[in-house]
């Protein structure tokens, strides 16, 4: 039977720093990194928490490992999931590790160089759907059931969110006058990780979640009191196209976060052109949507700020062209 655990109440402090224990020198302790053109433009300190810099290139290998350390423990004989790209990839690198077989279930659209990413971090790559489509998820379980695997979510799972929650541990502890938190939002792993440990270490801190315009899922849902499915979601930042927040990561959010705000396409390619030029960064537009919120004037900042950076996985081609 597929080695999967049902969700407890609540994700704690207490599992975060479980789980930063487990990732010391396994994940990086990523930099905090001022840009002197973004703090001019803001008028208070801004600082960027560099994900990109993790291995694989994303922050997801927090949460990936953090899961997959315990599914082994547990006896595992291999992991399964759905992703389009860093999860993915995160959860081959780290199955490898622990010498496990994974299979990543990836849209059939998915671009080759993601494909490529987690063929060379060791995993098997199964083709279903479209992105972030039913499908995914339903051959991903049936793989669950049929190979006996352990199902490791992009999002949905306590060990995926503690592991991610390590982000805000470290922020707390590296810039203790933090006063606001951006994050960009998909499922919502990220955010709710984040959340846990900053309201519990920063409670005066605001944590603020960012979003394309085209794939709002957060702000539906905090309009509605509850998760809401997007007809369609679209932006090129292709890693936070997930159409509904997660089930178990909106309460942990909803508790704490009051702000979802929205950034257009053309703000996202003008913030990774930004960081390009000002800051010699390469970062994919998901990990680039909170600088554009601070570009557009999407956000209040109120004092000093630390943008995540989620990652730095982008297609060449794109790269270049939004970079010129």
């Amino acid at each position: 039977m597929p080695l999967t655990a049902d969700p407890p109440a609540a994700v704690t402090l207490d599992d975060v720093r479980a789980a930063a224990r487990t990732l010391d020198g396994v994940a990086v302790r990523t930099p905090l990194v001022e840009v002197p053109a973004l703090s001019d433009l803001a008028g208070v300190p801004v600082v960027l928490k560099c994900e990109q810099l993790q291995p694989v290139g994303a922050f997801k290998v927090r949460g990936a490992y953090n899961a997959i350390s315990r599914a082994a423990a547990a006896g595992a004989r291999g992991i399964v999931t759905q992703s389009s790209g860093n999860h993915g990839q995160a959860v081959a690198w780290a199955a490898r590790a622990f010498g496990l077989r994974a299979v990543v279930v990836m849209p059939e659209s998915t671009p080759r160089f993601k494909v490529d990413g987690v063929r060379r971090h060791g995993g098997e790559v199964v083709f279903a759907g479209a992105v972030r489509s039913p499908e995914q998820g339903q051959r991903a379980e049936a793989i669950a059931r049929e190979d006996g695997l352990a199902m490791i979510p992009p999002f949905d799972h306590p060990d995926v969110v503690a592991g991610q929650g390590t982000i805000g541990l470290e922020i707390a502890e590296q810039r203790p006058d933090v006063a606001v938190v951006l994050s960009p939002v998909s499922g919502g792993g990220l955010l709710a990780g984040i959340t846990v440990a900053i309201s519990a270490l920063k409670p005066q801190a605001r944590i603020v979640a960012v979003e394309p315009a085209g794939a709002a899922k957060l702000s539906a849902a905090l309009a509605a009191g509850e998760p809401r499915t997007l007809q369609r979601a679209e932006s090129m930042a292709d890693g936070l196209l997930t159409r509904s927040i997660g089930s178990f990561t909106f309460p942990i959010i909803r508790r704490v976060v009051r702000e979802a705000v929205q950034v257009t396409e053309d703000q996202i390619a003008a913030a990774v052109r930004f960081l390009h030029r000002e800051a010699g960064l390469r970062v994919e537009p998901s990990g680039a949507v909170t600088t554009a919120a601070v570009l557009a004037g999407r956000v209040r900042l109120d004092g000093p700020a630390v943008l995540v950076v989620s990652g730095g996985n982008v297609d060449p081609e794109l790269f270049q062209r939004l970079a010129e």
